[in-house]
């Protein structure tokens, strides 16, 4: 999956820069629409293709005003930095309509961006905006024509943000952290470089993106920080000798976008080093790399992650352990739910399904590994509360194994059922209940005698993984599985 995701960015946005080229665009538009060509790629994740397409035919309507309000602002400062942090807490707050919210927040703001880094004008606008509507349909044509793998698959379940109103929302309180890192992000960036200061804005936002409690903000800084001083060298490395040489620098650019779709989903910090490279090489295309520039990158991306940790820590703080507490009980209703699905099948009912449920288990099981990140992290001094993490991580992927095997006998139309199911699955709602209910539960774990029959060793199975589970998150009353 990683691979075809990554091949078919690297064919979307080259075809989208070399229509850009047929059109007789700039090179500075043409950069342009490829960044939006692969804002399109990377950041629609709706979970159906009709979904993505239609997320797709939006972008341009967030990203056409703010590239000319950056534009029109781009000789006032105080109005322009002003404009930047709105368009920043606005780009975090839509996260509340989920994936299409995000996607539309994120095109925003980088609209913003782009515009700094490439001292857009507003004379400049028309051929910005044929550029980037020329790329959006070659992105597109790539993707929902040429080569959309994703209708041959299930679409994936997209947990709903947890809910809450006014400042209990935890879109809200980013929102206004992402205001304030922003803030401290801008003011300490321009005193670094009045001209490469959108840097530490940009540090900031993309360490708040996919983060929902502080300890996933502070890894996400650090690991930003850490692969831009690996790419740097690299970049340094690979780039300077090409003197801005056309074929070979797209070379480098491709193999760029290629790392960072590629290792998006398994190591933000290679991602990152993948962005410094690609970033080099767009610097070198405009004859303006230098080793000075790219220590200014790393010094502006630390200032940025910095303002974005004091942020979280500071202001109207969301604490790990109430996100991931949070998860995991989504996670083991949605255990309960799978295997209540699973024994309705069993019993003769057509209409009980549980593969949606198995959809959305794997999907609260990523958000509940994204929040214990912080803990399990290699660095973490908290031995003791790690390797609890580590063993509630281990027991929650063996509850998933059992009811995706459930599901499975569910699925054979000559599996029989076993007047034994009734009360094992009774005996699961009812750990399920004692764990996310925060009543007492059975220490000892359940002794059953050998069965053969598949569904109920399947059962047993997953009611030894919940009687287990009760020791690490229960075990010390009024302590949280992670630091508050």
């Amino acid at each position: 999956m990683r691979l075809r995701f990554a091949c078919r960015a690297v064919l979307g946005i080259g075809l989208a820069v070399v229509v850009c080229g047929l059109a007789g665009h700039s090179l500075v538009a043409a950069i342009t629409g490829g960044l939006a060509a692969l804002l399109a790629l990377f950041t629609v994740t709706d979970p159906t293709v009709r979904g993505q397409a239609v997320t797709t035919a939006l972008l341009p309507a967030v990203g056409f005003p703010v590239l000319a309000l950056a534009a029109l602002l781009h000789d006032h400062p105080l109005a322009r930095d002003t404009a930047f942090l709105a368009v920043m807490g606005a780009g975090v707050y839509a996260r509340r309509w989920g994936p299409r919210g995000h996607s539309l927040g994120v095109f925003a703001f980088m609209a913003f961006f782009t515009t700094q880094f490439l001292h857009t004008l507003p004379g400049q606008l028309p051929e910005l905006y044929s550029a980037v509507a020329l790329s959006l349909l070659s992105a597109s044509a790539v993707r929902f024509g040429l080569w959309c793998y994703e209708r041959r698959l299930t679409a994936p379940a997209v947990p709903a943000p947890p809910a809450g109103t006014g400042l209990a929302r935890i879109t809200t309180r980013q929102a206004v952290q992402a205001v304030t890192g922003g803030a401290v992000a801008l003011m300490a960036g321009q005193l670094m470089s009045d001209q490469r200061w959108y840097w530490a804005v940009g540090a900031t936002w993309w360490v708040f993106v996919n983060t929902a409690s502080r300890g996933e903000t502070l890894v996400r800084g650090f690991r930003r920080v850490l692969g831009t001083l690996i790419g740097i060298p690299v970049g340094l490395a690979v780039v300077v000798p090409l003197h801005g040489a056309p074929v070979p620098t797209a070379l480098v650019v491709a193999a760029g976008v290629f790392g960072i779709f590629y290792t998006a989903a398994v190591s933000y910090t290679w991602m990152m080093f993948s962005v410094t490279v690609m970033a080099g090489a767009l610097y070198g295309s405009l004859g303006v790399l230098d080793p000075g520039l790219l220590a200014l990158r790393l010094g502006e991306t630390a200032v940025g992650a910095l303002g974005a940790m004091l942020a979280v820590l500071c202001v109207l703080p969301v604490t790990t352990h109430a996100t991931t507490d949070a998860w995991i009980q989504r996670a083991l209703r949605c255990v309960h739910a799978c295997t209540e699905e699973a024994a309705a099948r069993l019993s003769g009912s057509a209409a009980a399904d549980p593969a949606p449920r198995i959809a959305e288990l794997e999907s609260l099981l990523g958000r509940v590994r994204l929040s214990l990140a912080p803990l399990v992290h290699p660095l973490s001094p908290l031995r003791a509360r790690r390797a609890r993490a580590g063993h509630v991580l281990a027991l929650l992927d063996e509850c998933a194994r059992e009811v995706r095997g459930l599901a499975s006998v569910a699925a054979d139309p000559e599996a029989s059922h076993d007047a034994r199911l009734a009360a094992a699955c009774w005996r699961v709602e009812n750990a399920v209940e004692a764990l996310t209910g925060r009543t007492a539960v059975a220490s000892a774990v359940p002794a059953h005698p050998a069965v053969t029959e598949p569904a109920l060793a399947h059962l047993h199975s997953l009611e030894r993984a919940l009687a287990e589970l009760a020791a690490p998150l229960h075990s010390s009353p009024g302590a949280p599985l992670v630091t508050a």
